[in-house]
């Protein structure tokens, strides 16, 4: 009898194993029927474009992940090529996300449905570690009173004043390397230069002290290498969905908390400096500008509150215009750019400086200038591909439904080449294009944003760069060491050289500025 039962158990077992076996082999056969064509977690959507390469559960990943970080924006703009200018993928644990790269897209979703589209915790939760629960990385109410704060205090003429100074002091450093390296003939490194020359003028303008970075050539302080560090760490974030298991089994983890901490400390030992021994500088810097600052109770902000602000401001500023500078003199030199238009912007420069120092006004007369500076940030944006969340469902003026938790994602980079937006020269740099012309709406050109977050610190950002423009030109050129070489783009949260930018200065002949200290 116990032979009998415990054989009528075992077959029993054998039957519900098998039975299991059967039910789970069903339900992962209609899980993955389900998600034949796009990834886990997404909502299918046939009504839409995408790229081929799809697989079961996994969406585009592997497709995205098969591309070169260095050829990524080339794949997005042959996909707008081929698909047109909406399409869209799915990536696990990220989600669906649908590129409009049109004019009228981008303004609807940043400027006229604003409140349905946010940076979402996703995002945030990536950048955190560097912009802390600073302007960038806010939305809803807590954004807009940061940049109530944040457009009051840029607006402050005297500070404008103030950091036009900062920029031709920070300007004459970078100007007599570049005659050392004129009269003794190295290479130099422009794009690293670049962005000593903007770490050093925002350590200043922020705290009321430069970093530094162009003091010591050859070295590179804390504060400089950790906020290098951290930045490449969160861009890295963005493109890994299981960047927090990466981190947790690998020392990723430990440097970023580590980068965190060196930055913070740098700036609330500043701040705490500053509330002890107080402002005694005939102008007010950022930092001063903001301890003055009051909430809506009318109580100075915490020390959390400035560091975290500061510092946006500092991160925002710094990189993009020193990028934007490297490609346009790549532009401005390499193989088979029009001549003209580098003697065209040579000649405005001596005309409006005539040998002095380029000052807060000055700027207004360089209008070739600018033209070149935006010309480079059409094909070259400092933020190439940008994303917001739909927090509620929404249709795009095309007639695209975009449903609540999926991203609208657009990218500067695609749209700056795009013939159905800027006519069949789009690839061209001329600069011309901006001279004597209806200004392009926001949407159209939207390297500086669009709607209610457009960029605060654009005119800051072109009087700094014109400002270091005129600096340079009006005493060098600028020989490309690779004229025949596209530099490779990083993927970062900006557009960084890979590689930097090898150059040879050389003097130009007859040339004078009584500013520099070399004279």
């Amino acid at each position: 009898m116990s032979a009998l039962t415990s054989l009528f158990h075992n077959l029993l077992e054998q039957a519900t194993r098998t039975n299991n076996l059967k039910v789970l082999a069903a339900l992962g056969a209609v899980i993955l029927f389900h998600y034949r064509s796009h990834a886990v977690g997404t909502r299918r959507r046939p009504d839409l474009k995408q790229p081929r390469g799809a697989l079961p559960l996994l969406g585009h990943m592997p497709l995205l992940l098969s591309i070169p970080g260095t050829k990524l924006y080339e794949f997005f703009v042959k996909q707008n090529e081929e698909l047109g200018p909406v399409w869209s993928i799915s990536l696990p644990l990220i989600g669906r996300m649908i590129q409009g790269d049109t004019p009228e897209n981008v303004e609807h979703v940043l400027k006229g449905n604003f409140w349905s589209y946010e940076k979402g915790p996703k995002l945030k939760g990536a950048i955190k570690d560097l912009f802390g629960d600073g302007i960038f990385a806010s939305d809803g109410h807590a954004w807009r009173h940061q940049r109530k704060i944040a457009s009051h205090i840029m607006n402050v003429k005297a500070f404008r004043e103030y950091t036009s100074d900062v920029f031709v002091l920070e300007g004459q450093k970078v100007c007599d390397y570049l005659g050392k390296a004129a009269d003794q003939g190295f290479v130099v490194d422009l794009h690293e230069l670049l962005l000593k020359m903007t770490l050093d003028s925002f350590g200043t303008i922020s705290f009321g002290q430069s970093f530094g970075c162009l003091e010591n050539m050859d070295e590179k302080g804390a504060f400089a290498t950790s906020f290098d560090d951290l930045t490449a760490t969160c861009s890295d974030r963005l493109v890994d969905p299981a960047w927090k298991i990466r981190e947790a089994l690998t020392s990723v983890g430990k440097k970023a908390q580590f980068d965190k901490a060196v930055i913070g400390q740098y700036a609330l030992e500043l701040i705490e400096k500053r509330r002890k021994e107080g402002f005694h500088a005939p102008r007010k810097d950022l930092l001063q500008l903001f301890i003055d600052a009051k909430d809506e109770n009318g109580n100075q902000f915490p020390d959390e509150f400035l560091k975290d602000e500061i510092l946006n401001m500092t991160i925002a500023g710094r990189d993009t215009t020193a990028q934007a500078l490297s490609w346009m003199f790549y532009l401005l030199n390499r193989e088979g750019n029009d001549p003209e238009v580098h003697k065209t912007l040579v000649k405005e420069i001596d005309e409006v400086l005539q040998g002095n120092a380029p000052t807060y006004e000055s700027h207004k007369q360089q209008k070739f200038a600018e033209a070149c500076l935006y010309e480079s940030l059409r094909l070259y944006p400092s933020v190439p591909r940008n994303m917001k969340i739909c927090v509620e469902d929404d249709v795009l003026p095309d007639g695209t439904k975009i449903y609540k938790g999926e991203w609208f994602t657009w990218s500067s980079w695609v749209m700056g080449r795009s013939e159905l937006v800027w006519g069949p020269d789009a690839k061209e740099y001329r600069p011309s294009r901006w001279i004597d012309s209806e200004k392009p709406s926001q949407g159209k050109f939207n390297s500086f944003h669009v709607g209610p977050r457009v960029c605060i610190g654009q005119q800051f950002a072109t009087i700094e760069a014109l400002t270091w423009i005129g600096m340079i030109l009006s005493r060098f050129t600028i020989e490309l060491a690779e004229p025949n070489k596209v530099p490779a783009y990083g993927i970062s949260l900006t557009l960084p050289m890979l590689n930097g930018l090898p150059v040879r200065i050389h003097r130009r002949v007859g040339a004078s500025a009584p500013w520099s200290k070399e004279e």
